[in-house]
């Protein structure tokens, strides 16, 4: 059975380098990611942190207020 992720690849670009903490859960949920990604695709698993940049950027590209704000070039509001 092919489930419908919102992630179907991670493009090799150029990374910026973070470091940010996770709560346990939130890393366990993303090994279970890579884990569905793997068994659909028949591929080897993403390294979890691999998984976030796309992740966050799916979610910026389907917040409708941050899609109209930024078109508009205003900054959202902080807070």
């Amino acid at each position: 059975m092919t489930t419908k992720l919102k992630l179907s690849n991670i493009p090799d670009d150029k990374p910026v380098k973070l470091s940010i903490e996770l709560p346990a859960e939130v890393h366990r949920d993303l090994v279970a990611y890579a884990e569905v990604m793997a068994r659909d695709s028949g591929e080897t698993a993403p390294e979890p942190a691999r998984l976030i940049a796309p992740m966050v950027q799916r979610f910026m590209a389907t917040d409708r207020v941050f899609a109209r704000l930024r078109k508009s070039n205003r900054t959202p509001p902080l807070g």
